[in-house]
């Protein structure tokens, strides 16, 4: 899963570079590379990042719940002392 975010926001990048250059010869095909590399990158690479980064976890684990501010409010106290 790596490889591939990797791989796919390197080819977005690229696509991005190869658009801004092709524009000032061609605007219309400079400007629809440049619009699938931004597509590319927000609609497949950070859904996918995200559910890369996030599928171990527990969100419980990040909720503001009575337990997890108790926990904080002792290792404040812990931490001062």
């Amino acid at each position: 899963m790596k490889y591939f975010l990797t791989l796919l926001l390197i080819a977005a990048i690229i696509g991005s570079c190869i658009g801004f250059y092709i524009r000032t010869e061609d605007p219309k095909t400079g400007e629809f590379l440049i619009g699938i590399s931004i597509a590319v990158t927000f609609f497949i690479t950070m859904p996918v990042f995200i559910y890369h980064r996030w599928k171990n976890r527990s969100v419980k684990d990040y909720m503001l719940t009575r337990e997890n501010i108790e926990k904080m409010k002792d290792y404040s106290r812990d931490k001062k002392l």
